[in-house]
Protein backbone atom coordinates (compact mmCIF):
# COMPACT_ATOMS: atom_id res chain seq x y z
CA UNK A 1 0.00 0.00 0.00
CA UNK A 2 2.47 2.61 1.12
CA UNK A 3 2.42 6.42 -0.48
CA UNK A 4 -0.17 6.17 -3.20
CA UNK A 5 -1.97 9.19 -5.25
CA UNK A 6 -5.37 10.09 -4.31
CA UNK A 7 -8.58 8.71 -5.67
CA UNK A 8 -12.22 9.61 -6.33
CA UNK A 9 -14.70 8.37 -8.64
CA UNK A 10 -15.58 9.49 -12.14
CA UNK A 11 -19.01 10.08 -12.26
CA UNK A 12 -21.68 10.12 -9.54
CA UNK A 13 -23.60 7.01 -8.25
CA UNK A 14 -26.68 6.55 -6.70
CA UNK A 15 -27.85 3.92 -4.15
CA UNK A 16 -31.89 3.98 -2.62
CA UNK A 17 -33.18 2.44 0.14
CA UNK A 18 -34.65 2.32 3.70
CA UNK A 19 -33.57 3.48 6.95
CA UNK A 20 -33.06 0.29 9.47
CA UNK A 21 -34.45 2.56 12.39
CA UNK A 22 -36.49 5.06 10.67
CA UNK A 23 -38.34 3.28 7.81
CA UNK A 24 -37.90 6.36 5.83
CA UNK A 25 -36.71 6.06 1.99
CA UNK A 26 -33.40 7.80 1.45
CA UNK A 27 -31.39 8.30 -1.61
CA UNK A 28 -27.47 8.34 -1.68
CA UNK A 29 -25.63 10.24 -4.30
CA UNK A 30 -22.00 9.64 -4.46
CA UNK A 31 -20.01 12.31 -6.60
CA UNK A 32 -16.37 12.76 -7.45
CA UNK A 33 -14.67 15.45 -5.38
CA UNK A 34 -11.11 17.73 -5.81
CA UNK A 35 -8.13 16.05 -4.31
CA UNK A 36 -7.56 17.06 -0.62
CA UNK A 37 -11.57 17.25 -0.20
CA UNK A 38 -11.90 13.50 1.61
CA UNK A 39 -15.37 12.38 2.39
CA UNK A 40 -18.24 15.01 2.79
CA UNK A 41 -21.61 13.72 3.72
CA UNK A 42 -24.35 16.79 2.55
CA UNK A 43 -28.07 16.53 3.94
CA UNK A 44 -29.66 17.46 0.21
CA UNK A 45 -33.31 17.52 2.32
CA UNK A 46 -32.47 20.38 4.52
CA UNK A 47 -31.88 23.87 3.31
CA UNK A 48 -28.53 25.35 1.97
CA UNK A 49 -27.68 21.38 2.06
CA UNK A 50 -25.43 21.26 5.28
CA UNK A 51 -22.64 19.42 5.08
CA UNK A 52 -20.35 17.65 7.33
CA UNK A 53 -16.33 15.91 6.94
CA UNK A 54 -16.33 12.09 7.70
CA UNK A 55 -14.33 12.30 10.62
CA UNK A 56 -14.31 11.36 13.79
CA UNK A 57 -14.67 14.73 15.80
CA UNK A 58 -17.86 14.75 14.31
CA UNK A 59 -18.69 11.47 15.70
CA UNK A 60 -21.85 10.92 17.87
CA UNK A 61 -21.71 7.13 19.17
CA UNK A 62 -24.66 5.03 19.26
CA UNK A 63 -23.78 1.09 20.19
CA UNK A 64 -25.80 -0.19 17.59
CA UNK A 65 -24.89 2.35 14.60
CA UNK A 66 -22.02 5.35 14.58
CA UNK A 67 -23.45 8.87 13.57
CA UNK A 68 -21.98 11.77 12.64
CA UNK A 69 -23.34 15.41 13.77
CA UNK A 70 -22.19 18.72 12.67
CA UNK A 71 -25.20 21.62 13.92
CA UNK A 72 -28.17 20.85 12.27
CA UNK A 73 -27.20 18.04 10.20
CA UNK A 74 -27.03 14.31 11.56
CA UNK A 75 -26.08 11.67 9.61
CA UNK A 76 -26.81 7.90 11.26
CA UNK A 77 -25.37 4.88 10.54
CA UNK A 78 -22.23 5.91 8.24
CA UNK A 79 -20.77 2.77 8.86
CA UNK A 80 -21.14 0.71 5.71
CA UNK A 81 -21.05 3.56 3.53
CA UNK A 82 -17.70 4.62 4.98
CA UNK A 83 -16.39 1.28 4.90
CA UNK A 84 -17.13 0.65 1.24
CA UNK A 85 -15.25 3.92 0.72
CA UNK A 86 -12.36 2.74 2.68
CA UNK A 87 -11.70 -0.23 0.98
CA UNK A 88 -12.09 0.62 -2.66
CA UNK A 89 -9.65 3.29 -1.11
CA UNK A 90 -11.62 6.05 -2.60
CA UNK A 91 -10.09 9.56 -0.62
CA UNK A 92 -12.32 12.48 -1.96
CA UNK A 93 -16.14 12.12 -2.42
CA UNK A 94 -18.91 14.39 -2.06
CA UNK A 95 -22.07 11.93 -0.80
CA UNK A 96 -25.42 13.71 -0.81
CA UNK A 97 -28.10 12.14 1.45
CA UNK A 98 -31.55 12.47 1.30
CA UNK A 99 -32.49 11.79 4.99
CA UNK A 100 -31.14 11.45 8.30
CA UNK A 101 -30.20 8.04 8.25
CA UNK A 102 -28.75 6.31 5.70
CA UNK A 103 -30.50 3.06 4.24
CA UNK A 104 -29.70 -0.49 5.66
CA UNK A 105 -29.72 -1.94 2.42
CA UNK A 106 -29.45 -6.00 2.47
CA UNK A 107 -27.20 -5.28 5.80
CA UNK A 108 -24.03 -4.99 4.53
CA UNK A 109 -22.01 -2.59 2.06
CA UNK A 110 -22.30 -4.63 -0.69
CA UNK A 111 -24.08 -1.95 -2.70
CA UNK A 112 -22.31 0.79 -2.09
CA UNK A 113 -19.66 -0.93 -3.77
CA UNK A 114 -21.00 -2.38 -6.43
CA UNK A 115 -22.12 1.58 -7.24
CA UNK A 116 -19.01 2.84 -6.55
CA UNK A 117 -16.97 0.28 -8.78
CA UNK A 118 -19.47 1.17 -11.62
CA UNK A 119 -18.80 4.87 -11.05
CA UNK A 120 -15.11 4.00 -11.88
CA UNK A 121 -11.78 5.42 -10.26
CA UNK A 122 -9.87 8.24 -10.55
CA UNK A 123 -6.34 8.50 -9.80
CA UNK A 124 -5.50 12.47 -8.78
CA UNK A 125 -2.72 14.02 -8.68
CA UNK A 126 -2.43 14.92 -5.12
CA UNK A 127 -0.34 12.24 -3.02
CA UNK A 128 -1.82 10.30 0.07
CA UNK A 129 -0.02 10.37 2.97
CA UNK A 130 -1.42 7.24 5.35
CA UNK A 131 -1.05 7.31 8.99
CA UNK A 132 2.18 4.59 9.51
CA UNK A 133 1.99 3.15 12.68
CA UNK A 134 5.06 3.22 14.51
CA UNK A 135 4.16 2.25 18.10
CA UNK A 136 2.00 -0.82 19.48
CA UNK A 137 -0.56 0.03 21.96
CA UNK A 138 -4.00 -0.99 22.64
CA UNK A 139 -7.05 0.14 23.96
CA UNK A 140 -9.98 -1.41 26.11
CA UNK A 141 -13.57 -0.28 26.61
CA UNK A 142 -16.83 -2.39 27.29
CA UNK A 143 -15.23 -5.56 27.82
CA UNK A 144 -13.56 -5.99 24.28
CA UNK A 145 -10.35 -4.07 23.30
CA UNK A 146 -8.48 -3.15 20.12
CA UNK A 147 -4.60 -3.68 19.68
CA UNK A 148 -3.05 -1.61 16.88
CA UNK A 149 0.07 -2.63 16.27
CA UNK A 150 2.80 -1.62 12.98
CA UNK A 151 2.83 -3.76 10.03
CA UNK A 152 5.68 -5.74 8.68
CA UNK A 153 5.10 -4.95 4.81
CA UNK A 154 3.42 -1.57 4.76
CA UNK A 155 -0.21 -3.35 4.39
CA UNK A 156 -3.58 -2.31 6.44
CA UNK A 157 -4.09 -5.64 8.45
CA UNK A 158 -7.80 -5.88 9.99
CA UNK A 159 -8.76 -8.60 12.36
CA UNK A 160 -11.90 -9.50 14.66
CA UNK A 161 -12.42 -11.87 17.37
CA UNK A 162 -15.75 -12.61 18.39
CA UNK A 163 -16.94 -14.57 21.50
CA UNK A 164 -20.71 -13.80 23.03
CA UNK A 165 -20.26 -16.91 25.63
CA UNK A 166 -21.49 -20.27 25.49
CA UNK A 167 -24.93 -19.01 25.67
CA UNK A 168 -25.69 -17.55 22.53
CA UNK A 169 -26.27 -18.96 19.34
CA UNK A 170 -23.84 -16.87 17.99
CA UNK A 171 -20.49 -19.12 17.51
CA UNK A 172 -16.94 -18.13 18.56
CA UNK A 173 -14.99 -16.90 15.60
CA UNK A 174 -12.65 -14.55 14.17
CA UNK A 175 -11.91 -12.93 10.61
CA UNK A 176 -8.50 -11.25 9.04
CA UNK A 177 -7.51 -9.73 5.59
CA UNK A 178 -4.75 -7.96 4.12
CA UNK A 179 -7.20 -5.16 3.29
CA UNK A 180 -6.70 -4.34 -0.75
CA UNK A 181 -9.78 -3.10 -2.83
CA UNK A 182 -9.87 -6.78 -4.25
CA UNK A 183 -10.10 -8.34 -0.63
CA UNK A 184 -12.61 -6.03 0.35
CA UNK A 185 -15.37 -6.29 -2.19
CA UNK A 186 -14.82 -10.08 -2.53
CA UNK A 187 -14.34 -11.17 1.04
CA UNK A 188 -15.59 -8.24 3.38
CA UNK A 189 -18.65 -6.09 1.78
CA UNK A 190 -21.07 -8.48 1.12
CA UNK A 191 -21.50 -9.30 4.83
CA UNK A 192 -24.07 -8.50 6.64
CA UNK A 193 -25.52 -7.23 10.12
CA UNK A 194 -26.71 -9.72 12.21
CA UNK A 195 -29.02 -9.43 15.69
CA UNK A 196 -29.94 -12.84 17.71
CA UNK A 197 -33.71 -13.73 17.57
CA UNK A 198 -34.15 -12.62 21.34
CA UNK A 199 -32.74 -9.13 20.00
CA UNK A 200 -35.14 -8.77 17.04
CA UNK A 201 -37.96 -9.72 19.68
CA UNK A 202 -36.54 -6.79 21.96
CA UNK A 203 -36.56 -4.10 18.95
CA UNK A 204 -39.69 -5.25 17.72
CA UNK A 205 -41.74 -4.56 21.01
CA UNK A 206 -39.70 -1.32 21.76
CA UNK A 207 -41.03 0.00 18.40
CA UNK A 208 -37.69 0.00 16.47
CA UNK A 209 -37.45 -1.25 13.00
CA UNK A 210 -40.77 -3.75 13.06
CA UNK A 211 -40.52 -3.09 8.76
CA UNK A 212 -37.00 -5.05 9.08
CA UNK A 213 -37.62 -8.73 7.78
CA UNK A 214 -34.68 -11.46 7.54
CA UNK A 215 -34.12 -9.98 4.17
CA UNK A 216 -33.10 -6.93 5.32
CA UNK A 217 -30.40 -8.92 7.90
CA UNK A 218 -29.42 -11.80 9.65
CA UNK A 219 -31.57 -13.08 12.62
CA UNK A 220 -29.86 -15.84 14.56
CA UNK A 221 -31.61 -17.98 16.29
CA UNK A 222 -30.44 -21.20 18.00
CA UNK A 223 -30.25 -23.40 14.55
CA UNK A 224 -28.78 -20.67 12.56
CA UNK A 225 -30.26 -17.83 10.80
CA UNK A 226 -33.74 -17.85 10.86
CA UNK A 227 -35.44 -17.71 7.14
CA UNK A 228 -31.94 -16.81 5.74
CA UNK A 229 -28.45 -18.63 5.09
CA UNK A 230 -24.60 -17.57 5.83
CA UNK A 231 -22.88 -16.50 2.98
CA UNK A 232 -19.64 -16.93 4.91
CA UNK A 233 -19.14 -19.78 7.97
CA UNK A 234 -17.40 -16.52 9.65
CA UNK A 235 -20.25 -13.88 8.13
CA UNK A 236 -20.38 -12.38 12.07
CA UNK A 237 -16.61 -11.85 12.37
CA UNK A 238 -16.44 -10.42 8.60
CA UNK A 239 -19.13 -8.13 9.53
CA UNK A 240 -17.49 -6.56 12.11
CA UNK A 241 -14.42 -6.37 10.14
CA UNK A 242 -16.21 -4.11 7.94
CA UNK A 243 -17.79 -2.00 10.97
CA UNK A 244 -14.20 -2.15 11.84
CA UNK A 245 -12.79 -0.64 8.91
CA UNK A 246 -15.49 1.91 8.11
CA UNK A 247 -15.50 3.42 11.76
CA UNK A 248 -11.33 3.51 11.60
CA UNK A 249 -11.86 5.30 8.51
CA UNK A 250 -13.22 8.50 10.25
CA UNK A 251 -9.55 9.24 11.78
CA UNK A 252 -10.02 10.89 8.42
CA UNK A 253 -6.81 9.16 6.72
CA UNK A 254 -5.53 5.83 5.20
CA UNK A 255 -3.82 3.37 7.42
CA UNK A 256 -0.85 1.03 7.56
CA UNK A 257 -0.68 -1.08 10.44
CA UNK A 258 -1.96 -4.16 11.90
CA UNK A 259 -5.74 -3.18 13.78
CA UNK A 260 -7.02 -6.49 16.19
CA UNK A 261 -9.92 -5.86 17.78
CA UNK A 262 -11.49 -8.36 20.31
CA UNK A 263 -15.19 -7.93 21.37
CA UNK A 264 -14.89 -4.57 19.95
CA UNK A 265 -18.23 -2.08 18.98
CA UNK A 266 -19.08 0.93 17.73
CA UNK A 267 -18.18 2.80 21.10
CA UNK A 268 -14.67 0.94 21.14
CA UNK A 269 -13.85 1.97 17.66
CA UNK A 270 -15.10 5.50 17.58
CA UNK A 271 -12.43 6.31 20.75
CA UNK A 272 -9.62 4.05 18.43
CA UNK A 273 -10.20 6.01 15.65
CA UNK A 274 -9.71 9.30 17.60
CA UNK A 275 -6.41 8.27 19.02
CA UNK A 276 -5.34 7.62 15.11
CA UNK A 277 -6.35 10.55 13.75
CA UNK A 278 -4.50 12.36 16.66
CA UNK A 279 -1.82 10.15 15.73
CA UNK A 280 -2.22 11.39 12.07
CA UNK A 281 -1.90 14.82 13.37
CA UNK A 282 1.14 14.47 14.98
CA UNK A 283 2.70 12.61 12.01
CA UNK A 284 1.91 15.53 9.71
CA UNK A 285 3.75 17.88 11.99
CA UNK A 286 6.72 16.09 11.95
CA UNK A 287 6.91 15.88 8.14
CA UNK A 288 5.96 19.82 8.19
CA UNK A 289 9.22 20.68 10.61
CA UNK A 290 11.25 17.80 8.54
CA UNK A 291 10.25 19.59 5.51
CA UNK A 292 10.81 23.18 6.99
CA UNK A 293 14.76 22.10 8.29
CA UNK A 294 15.05 20.46 4.75
CA UNK A 295 14.23 23.81 3.09
CA UNK A 296 16.29 25.93 5.43
CA UNK A 297 19.33 23.70 4.79
CA UNK A 298 18.73 23.94 1.22
CA UNK A 299 18.97 27.86 1.65
CA UNK A 300 22.51 27.56 4.00
CA UNK A 301 24.02 25.69 1.77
Amino acid sequence: MGIRNEHTIASCCEISGRGYWSGKDVRVTCCPAPAGTGVVLVRSDMPGMPECPAHTQFADGVSFRTNLVQGDASFQMVEHLMAALAGLEIDNCRVEISAEELPGLDGSALAYVEALQEAGLVIQAATSRPLVIRDSFRIEHGGGYVDVAPSTNQEAVYEYSLDYGVDSPIRQQSYRCIQTPHTFSRQVASARTFVTAEQADQLRSSGVASHVTHDDLLVIGEDGPVGNAYRFRNECARHKTLDLIGDLSLAGVSLIGQFTSVRGGHSLNAIVAKRLAELAAEQSLVRQDESSAVQVHRRAA
